[in-house]
């Protein structure tokens, strides 16, 4: 019937496999779960210390703040205490007298089930019960997934839930194809950081609960409940949402969806833009044709490779050689490309020049970088753009990179200089340069690491760096040391993804909150 109108609720497992816990933990979990903005908590009975059933099954649900999902795993699928299956049955019949809103099955028992309907009919519960499957190894072909789905139909449960294990971004559309299919509401989701907009995205395409873990109890493979609620608000998240998404790999560093999310809110654009842990470009566009993704943003490392894929590159891009932004055009499904890191680098070290009073030299050709030395180090997608925007700019280019040929080619392209990447600690600058750094040197997690020999700094006027986590890298507290002006990446991040914005939607870029965003969250 595809369930895409209905509510999809936002559920936190206040127990996992890995811990036994206490009924009082339970209870302050519960608490915590209810102020972080979950609907639901799913509480396992297999991992409580010492479980008795009619004991602690009143404490929990008479103190309950929020609707209530009782599971209570088989010994196949890790049950903390092994028992007796029997008892572990009754448990589940007693949480329903006593008036848990929801109770999950696993498949495999679904013997039970004749036993546990009659029972609820019995008691006049109104609770929903849940039939489960949970899928270890690699996601099953779309048919084997059907005919899952099937199965668990025709158990007669009221709800049905499917877990896979994402190897691959491109197997989560297995996941959202299944809701149409379905005849009663579907929780089906992947697990693993390849996974993860099958929760982000559950509601567009009709979920029932989307999954969400508690602060400081972090869920591998489960977004955060903090996340869901502030960054993606997913209650307002529908089946005519666009969907926009970050191409990278690794994925988990990026602060666009904290950065897009809001924008779009606040110009009431119906969208929501989430990370997208990509393994390969063909297999990804090959899957990800379909009209309900309008756009992408492109990080490392597919900036240049990304070109292949793209049906039409806009002509700053193409000749850059580097894309960082994808529209699906509305009319003809084309994928478009674009590149917005160009302007955003240079202009944010335009305009830093300029405020600093440094527009003698290049005034009169209306770019303080006009015939300065413009030290480039890296050539990837980000130095591309570097090297193009001040080359447009009559800034003379130096250029190292690891890769010598790739230096090579890009200082061919912009008429500069290339060097080996080994005698970057050797050069000395010409006073009054401008160094810019396009590699992920001095990135988190090893943020420790610079660049350049830290006695050459002091001969840069302005030193950038396209890395913005951390907010200020090591690079850039040397440089301000040295007495360098200083541009971080976050401003240039916060540049590009103005124009992505604007692309992305068509409407003016929120630019003073977006800019409020970066300078509180950055």
């Amino acid at each position: 019937m595809g369930c895409a109108n209905q509510v999809c609720y936002i559920c936190a497992p206040i127990t996992t496999q890995q811990q036994s816990v206490s009924v009082e933990q339970i209870l302050n979990d519960m608490k915590h779960a209810k102020a972080e903005g979950a609907d639901t908590v799913e509480v396992r009975l297999d991992c409580i210390t010492n479980f008795h059933p009619l004991l602690h099954l009143k404490i929990i649900l008479q103190n309950k703040p929020l609707p209530l999902l009782i599971a209570h795993r088989p010994t196949w699928e890790g049950n903390l205490h092994k028992g007796d299956e029997n008892m572990r049955l009754e448990a589940l019949q007693l949480a329903l007298e006593l008036g848990a809103d929801f109770i999950e099955v696993e498949l495999k028992e679904a013997s039970c089930l004749p036993t546990l309907v009659e029972h609820k009919r019995n008691h006049h519960s109104h609770g929903k019960i849940i039939v489960s499957c949970y899928v270890d190894d690699i996601t099953p072909t779309q048919e084997e997934l059907l005919q899952l789905v099937a199965l668990m139909q025709a158990t007669g449960s009221d709800i049905i839930k499917l877990v896979t294990h994402a190897a691959d971004i491109t197997e989560v559309m297995r996941i959202f194809s299944l809701f149409p299919h379905c005849q009663v509401p579907l929780i089906a989701y992947s697990v693993g950081e390849r996974g993860l907009i099958s929760h982000l995205l559950s509601p567009k395409f009709g979920g029932f609960f989307v999954y969400g873990s508690l602060a400081g109890n972090p869920i591998p493979g489960i977004p955060s409940l903090e996340s869901l609620k502030e960054a993606y608000k997913l209650e307002r998240v529908n089946e005519n949402t666009e969907v926009f998404g970050l191409i990278s790999k690794p994925v988990s560093h990026s602060k666009g969806p904290i950065l897009h999310n809001p924008s779009f809110r606040h110009v009431n654009y119906n969208g929501i833009y989430v990370p997208m842990f990509v393994d390969d470009l063909k297999e990804f566009f090959s899957t990800f044709p379909s009209p309900d993704f309008s756009g992408f943003s492109v990080g490392i490392p597919y900036k240049e490779e990304v070109l292949r894929f793209c049906d039409e590159v806009h002509p700053l891009a193409q000749s850059i050689g580097a894309v960082n932004t994808i529209i699906r055009r509305p009319g003809d499904g084309k994928h478009v490309g674009y590149n917005t890191d160009c302007e955003a680098a240079i202009t944010a070290i335009e305009d830093a020049l300029i405020e600093h009073g440094c527009n003698d030299g290049g005034a009169s050709l209306g770019s303080p970088l006009a015939g300065r030395l413009f030290v480039l180090v890296g050539a990837g997608g980000a130095g591309k753009a570097l090297a193009f925007g001040a080359k447009s700019r009559g800034a003379r280019l130096v250029i190292f990179d690891i890769d010598f040929d790739r230096a090579k080619s890009l200082a061919c392209a912009v008429s500069g200089e290339a060097q080996p990447y080994k005698e970057l600690v050797n050069f000395q600058p010409e006073k009054g340069a401008i160094l810019a750094n396009a590699t992920p040197v001095g990135m988190h997690p090893n943020t420790d690491r610079i660049p350049v020999a830290e006695g050459t700094l002091e001969d840069y006027w302005l030193v950038f760096d396209a890395v913005y986590t951390p907010r200020r890298t090591r690079l850039l507290k040397e440089a301000d040391a040295a007495g360098a002006i200083t541009v971080g990446g976050v401003e240039m991040f916060l540049r590009q993804a103005i124009g992505q914005f604007n692309l992305f939607t068509g409407l003016e870029a929120p630019k003073k909150l977006m800019r409020e965003i970066v300078l509180s969250k950055f």
